[in-house]
């Protein structure tokens, strides 16, 4: 099974906007914290955002302004706020660890297309 699950992908128009969701498996968030990816097509996987235990956040600085990573600790719950999307931002989205090594393992993640 996949430690965490993403969802809420879709397509949608430039200028759009979409929430995706991160559920871990484990009972309790990774206490160095959870993380947004992505993976272009035919480009590789890239870190996007991540947020500490203690709410700490941080972005790539393609997506600063637009994405806004959070999290609800009652619902154990990651979320990505997506606006102002790109044709760019289309991408397979995982969350994950906020802390990622070789070997680490990655789930299906979710779809997002943002049309031109």
């Amino acid at each position: 099974q996949a430690q965490f699950v993403a969802s809420g992908g879709g397509l949608v128009q430039a200028g759009g906007s979409l929430r995706l969701s991160c559920v871990p498996s484990r009972s309790t968030f990774d206490i160095n914290g959870i993380g947004w990816y992505r993976q272009p097509p035919g480009k590789q996987r890239e870190w996007v955002a991540s947020i500490t235990s203690s709410g700490s956040r941080n972005y790539a600085d393609s997506v600063k302004g637009r994405f806004t990573i959070s999290r609800d600790n009652a619902k154990n719950t990651v979320y990505l706020q997506m606006i102002s999307l790109k044709p760019e931002d289309t991408a397979v989205y995982y969350c994950n660890h906020r802390a990622v090594t070789p070997d680490t393992y990655w789930g299906q993640g979710t779809r997002v297309t943002v049309s031109s």
